[in-house]
């Protein structure tokens, strides 16, 4: 089974609206299994559904790339700052990765209702979670853009992001290699040369020990210090959400102070209504009562009146 073949499969599935996903990869499984065979038809079943927030995600991979794009350049320009213990950059990257997090989920939210589907308060906050932490790691940054993503994901602090089980068929992505271990670099030697002099026997073992050094640990207090600019980055922007959500509280509120009332003189007003409409009613019925009464009334007048005539006839017909 080539992975490259399941990777394609998998990223026509995670393009696909959400509720289309199930239904579309058993399709894809049986299409599989006529033309490809029953390992391949098995690797497409076990593909997981994505999360509504990952979903949210892989459209935004999908449909507007550039601005992943922007989020990985952002990113990179940071993860640079921080090698370089620059306080000041990373202060500054880290409030222009804010506003430009505050405009990429705009365009999350214009994507997702383009497919159809609403993007909720929770979905937005784990969206910008992932994104955030793509700004942090490569690896995530990688997992974003492919559009195959399954989960969300975190940087909690760290400078790597868990991706296990986070994206779909993750080797057909080439990940970053791991980072040096403390250890320090090693050192390359050549083998040595048996026709050369003896001086020159020693060459690789000078080369070890040469003059020039690894950059020296930067201290804990300067490692401290650009994680503190990140750090008030972060309670900054969680401060600003927090106002964000205190000022729609305070509308929330006001509108349902108005509504309230709103609702009470209405309250009031269908209780008049529903009096007059019960003095209305009992007139009605009143009425009726005195309108039967006067037809019968006038139908005994008219009674009345045929027999006065018919008695006036049979006068005038009577010989004196």
């Amino acid at each position: 089974m080539g992975e490259q073949q399941l990777a394609d499969i998998a990223s026509a599935l995670y393009r696909l609206p959400l509720e289309g996903f199930v239904p579309a990869r058993a399709a894809a499984a049986k299409t599989a299994a006529a033309e490809n065979g029953r390992e391949l038809a098995e690797a497409v079943r076990a593909l997981p559904k994505p999360s509504a927030a990952a979903w949210a995600v892989n459209m935004l991979a999908v449909h507007r790339p550039g601005s992943l794009r922007e989020l990985g350049e952002l990113g990179a320009a940071m993860r640079r700052a921080q090698k370089d213990l620059d306080a000041g950059a990373l202060r500054t990257l880290s409030q222009e990765r804010r506003q430009l997090l505050t405009r990429v989920m705009g365009t999350v939210r214009e994507v997702a209702d383009q497919q159809g589907r609403k993007v909720s308060a929770a979905v937005a906050a784990e969206v910008e979670s992932t994104l955030r932490a793509a700004t942090v790691d490569e690896g995530a940054e990688d997992a974003v853009r492919s559009g195959r993503l399954l989960r969300v994901l975190s940087a909690d602090g760290v400078d790597r992001v868990d991706l296990r089980d986070a994206m779909a068929v993750p080797g057909a992505l080439a990940l970053p290699a791991e980072p040096p271990s403390d250890a320090g670099p090693s050192v390359e030697t050549a083998p040595p040369d048996s026709t050369a002099p003896a001086a020159s026997a020693s060459r690789p073992r000078l080369k070890a020990v040469g003059t020039k050094r690894p950059a020296p640990t930067p201290s804990a207090v300067v490692r401290a210090e650009a994680r503190l600019a990140e750090a008030e980055e972060a309670a900054r922007s969680a401060a600003d959400e927090a106002m964000h959500r205190a000022a729609e509280f305070e509308e929330a509120v006001q509108a349902m102070t108005r509504l309230d009332g709103e609702a009470r003189s209405l309250r009031a007003r269908l209780k008049q209504v529903e009096e007059e409409f019960e003095l209305a009613r009992r007139r009605r019925e009143a009425a009726a009562a005195q309108m039967q009464l006067a037809a019968r009334a006038a139908e005994r007048g008219h009674r009345a009146e045929v027999l006065a005539r018919e008695r006036v006839l049979r006068l005038r017909n009577t010989p004196d």
